[in-house]
């Protein structure tokens, strides 16, 4: 049986375009996914970087949903720790109002930022310790029984969005055990603890009201391309690309030759980072789709959620389709 596909869209910014630019291909991506089959599309909540722009993560699934028919939209996710559960059920609860069984809430406990971000956001890095609890009174309002008395979420009570406990450590794994919820692990960007987290998880998970037996999201790189060469070339430059913007931190650093962020790859530093994007798919649509399947099937995976990262938009929305045909 074919692997469940996802897109998780990272709304790049390319150079010498704008965010209005990242907007208009965010809809083309998941229009292209929607046609395709893809299960759902997500979007993830970064603050204080200049390459994405997911920040106002309900405001992108809003407008990408006025602009598709049919495939499930959220968040993958939102950091909780940045904003007060009430809030974070009446803007999910009023996207379930308005586009209903097509969305999906994904809760992290990192902040999405540095310490400079918290204090911008008004909030302390303390914020994560409440993340269970946190979770918890957010389950509650988007429920039938709000757990704080007296404080309803409207919208938000009764629309029973699903939630999800993403992470990419133990934590996120043994929480949504515990709380009988589907587990997402970011093995895209942080896969060094994927297959002891997903034992964690089947291993200790609880049945809920929600959902009777474990939902594993895995997350994988893709580059899929007509020709394997091209799609080789796609995930040179884009990994080029991210290096960069790694080692660029402030006015004083100089620009990186892609000689030089190549040399810095096969470095000691480099290879770590470069670690860090080993789960990916390059290569024919028919090749990344039988990648993505045995991925799948190694982890006993219910679903992959894939990050197109080629730097031009007509090359992702190629890789989107062409996997999904494959």
């Amino acid at each position: 049986m074919p692997t469940r596909l996802s897109v998780l869209d990272l709304a790049p910014i390319a150079p010498g375009e704008t965010p209005a630019d990242s907007f208009r291909h965010s809809v083309a991506l998941a229009q292209a996914a929607e046609t395709a089959g893809y299960e759902r599309v997500w979007y993830a909540e970064h603050h204080n970087m200049e390459r994405i722009a997911s920040s106002a993560t309900s405001v992108l699934i809003a407008h990408v949903a006025a602009h598709t028919t049919s495939i499930r939209l959220g968040a993958g996710g939102v950091m909780l720790p940045n904003h007060s559960p009430l809030t974070i059920a009446e803007q999910f609860g009023t996207l379930a109002e308005l586009h209903p069984g097509r969305i999906d809430l994904g809760l992290g406990r990192a902040p999405g930022g540095d310490r400079l971000v918290f204090g911008a956001l008004r909030r302390t890095p303390e914020a994560s310790d409440r993340f269970p609890q946190d979770v918890l009174e957010l389950q509650g309002y988007l429920g039938d029984e709000s757990r704080v008395h007296g404080v309803v979420a409207t919208p938000g009570k009764g629309t029973h969005v699903p939630l999800y406990i993403l992470g990419s450590s133990l934590f996120g794994a043994q929480l949504a055990a515990q709380l009988g919820l589907p587990y997402a692990f970011a093995s895209h960007f942080a896969p060094a603890a994927l297959h002891e987290a997903v034992a964690a998880y089947r291993d200790g998970f609880q049945p809920s009201q929600q959902l009777a037996e474990p939902h594993l999201m895995v997350a994988a790189n893709v580059f899929a391309a007509e020709d394997p060469a091209q799609a080789q070339d796609q995930f040179e430059r884009s990994r080029r690309w991210r290096v960069r913007g790694m080692l660029k931190r402030g006015p004083s650093v100089p620009e990186y030759s892609d000689a030089d962020i190549d040399a810095f790859l096969v470095s000691p530093q480099g290879v770590q980072l470069a670690d860090m994007m080993r789960i990916t798919a390059v290569g024919t649509g028919a090749q990344a789709r039988a990648w993505l399947d045995e991925f799948a099937r190694s982890l006993g995976a219910d679903e992959v959620i894939t990050a197109h990262g080629a730097l031009e938009a007509d090359a992702r929305v190629d890789s989107v389709r062409l996997t999904a045909a494959a």
